[in-house]
């Protein structure tokens, strides 16, 4: 049974999985789904067709799954997917898609969401990734597994976050920002490896060291982009990491990729 309290206005028409606890003051729409283990805290609202995976928790006047905020959104049945084992704190802000980017803004499992943070339509967020307080996501940014966004900072609206990237707090992301890849500044540039992240995720000193010479590699001053791509690709054919990192580069994005400052 899911508990719940009288003074929080829930439709009967929304779907309240096992367990789930719901406390004062809250607001639930018709068309969310808190599947098992789901926690509201006091005056949290979910809005909108929004699913809010089992055991996610949600903190007091955060505002899950209200309209975009993009004056080109028409009303369309877009949804918001939130998955498992979520923080979601105070304030925190998340928007569903729209007919433009997919229909769907998505958020994977494990991830903590830190007061104030805010996620734009269509954006794509993977496992673990943590954003810290007052960090926004423009429309459709991407997100890799176990990246970090620092506080305040702001990412610029199709910028795709690799994994294990980690962006410092204050900084405007314009750019594509590497798997592994460490961004900060005003307007953020590429200072090197998230060599503590590499670490914290188990990378061995092999890994880490395959990885910057590769990144040596790519960023050299000499040759061409293209030129440089394949013989990093040549001298490291069967590293996994290098090869991810090499992927991400080539991929087709709107944002040009975020470099070391000239």
């Amino acid at each position: 049974m899911a508990d719940l309290l009288p003074s929080s206005v829930i439709s009967s028409k929304a779907t309240l999985g096992k367990d789930v606890q719901i406390g004062p003051f809250c607001v639930v729409g018709p068309d969310v789904v808190l599947e098992e283990s789901v926690v509201l805290h006091s005056h949290a609202v979910v809005e909108g067709r929004t699913r809010v995976g089992a055991g996610t928790e949600i903190f007091p006047f955060a505002s899950i799954g209200h309209r975009p905020q993009d004056l080109k959104y028409a009303g369309e049945p877009s949804d918001l997917v939130i998955g498992a084992n979520n923080t979601i704190r105070e304030y925190v802000t998340m928007n569903p898609g729209t007919e433009g980017g997919g229909m769907v803004t998505r958020v994977g499992d494990g991830c903590l969401f830190m007061m104030g943070a805010h996620v734009a339509h269509d954006c794509q967020i993977g496992d673990r990734v943590i954003m810290a307080n007052n960090a926004t996501l423009a429309g459709h940014v991407v997100i890799e597994d176990d990246a970090i966004i620092g506080g305040l900072a702001a990412v610029h609206q199709f910028v795709r976050i690799g994994r294990r990237a980690m962006v410092g707090g204050m900084s405007g992301v314009e750019h594509d920002v590497i798997p592994f890849g460490l961004v900060m500044g005003e307007r953020a540039t590429l200072k090197g490896l998230n060599v503590v992240g590499l670490k914290r995720g188990g990378f061995s000193r092999d890994e880490i060291q395959s990885l910057q010479s590769a990144y040596d590699s790519i960023f050299a001053a000499s040759g061409t982009v293209a030129e440089r791509l394949r013989e990093t690709e040549r001298h490291f054919n069967e590293n996994a990491s290098v090869s991810e990192l090499l992927s991400f580069i080539r991929s087709d994005s709107a944002r040009a990729l975020c470099k070391p400052k000239s």
